[in-house]
């Protein structure tokens, strides 16, 4: 099979498309015959070395394709049940081996690619504002990258939940989507100053939550945006690592909170998994959530997703696709 190895950190070019053996599913897990692949901003953090992992690096955290085999014990999953995943390194191939407690199986109205583009950011955004601040009618937030895949996202299930929502991006166009996600305002950082804008629309009161996926850039005009007690949700560094700092700024701010969430620790039971995957699978498949799939690439060509992803040239989801086996 075909596969992404990344043998020593650094850019793009340091992604190398390889010929290995297709894995063999061993007790509890499934083999899946990959037909589309996300591609995130954590994939980059690994292949970087922002985030540790031993070399070679496998890319990729979520897909969506067949069942092909089972290993020993799996009794809810079957050859030709068709599947998605997430928070599983590996799935940048043609074959992956999933163990079968972090597959859910996709509604029929639902094909990979969408599936496939809804599972990391979507259940990352049914987290954000179901659990991290669950949000409530009346609240008011800001969500940065609000014309990607997980901030549009978020957006979108912010409204469902009843909240006023600001969102930031950094170009008209990308402003105009913001607003079809659903933003009551959209806010072009590139002309205005974020925080100045928040405080004049919120009468100077601030947002309830800022859910944050840029990281090093945005920061500390986040926290400025936030009411007393508000909660700062960190959950990406696309600018870079926020730098240390002294946690008594946030008593000197207003009693703040800030909390750094990962989805693995918002899926740790089947049950939980279920619920967010669900959720999200459902409301895509019914038309209440949509996606925005800016572009797909062949597999070979992940390289091109990355520089893209990188240079803020894509507004929505990038997804690569399996030609050949899968």
């Amino acid at each position: 099979m075909k596969s992404i190895l990344v043998r020593e950190t650094g850019g793009p070019e340091k992604m190398q498309l390889v010929e290995e053996p297709a894995p063999v599913p061993g007790p509890g897990e499934a083999l899946v015959r990959i037909a589309a692949i996300g591609v995130n901003f954590i994939d980059v953090y690994f292949r970087t070395g922002l985030y540790k992992s031993d070399l070679p690096v496998r890319l990729g955290s979520e897909a969506a394709g067949t069942v092909e085999a089972v290993g020993a014990g799996v009794t809810a999953l079957h050859p030709g049940d068709r599947v998605a995943y997430a928070m599983m390194r590996g799935s940048y191939a043609e074959y992956t081996v999933v163990p079968a407690a972090k597959l859910v199986k996709i509604p029929d109205a639902l094909d990979f690619a969408n599936a496939a583009a809804a599972m990391l950011q979507g259940m990352t955004a049914h987290y954000l504002t179901h659990s991290t601040y669950a949000l409530k009618a009346g609240d008011t937030c800001l969500v940065h990258a609000a014309a990607g895949g997980a901030g549009g996202l978020t957006v979108q299930m912010a409204r469902m939940l009843g909240a006023r929502v600001f969102g930031t991006v950094s170009t008209e166009e990308k402003a105009r989507i913001a607003t079809e996600h659903g933003a009551h305002e959209a806010i072009v950082y590139t002309e205005q100053d974020f925080e100045t804008e928040v405080k004049r629309l919120t009468g100077g009161r601030g947002v309830d939550v800022v859910y944050d996926s840029v990281g090093k850039t945005t920061f500390e005009k986040s926290l400025n945006c936030l009411r007393p007690r508000g909660m700062m949700v960190l959950f990406g560094q696309s600018s870079g690592p926020v730098p240390p700092f002294d946690a008594g700024i946030l008593n000197a701010k207003g009693s703040l909170f800030l909390t750094r969430p990962t989805l693995l620790h918002y899926a740790m039971t089947p049950q939980e998994l279920e619920w967010r995957a669900g959720d999200v699978l459902g409301w895509v498949a019914s038309g209440k959530l949509k996606l925005r799939i800016d572009r797909t690439y062949p597999l070979a060509e992940a390289a091109a997703a990355h520089r893209d992803l990188e240079g803020r040239h894509t507004a929505g989801k990038l997804i690569l696709t399996v030609s050949g086996p899968a």
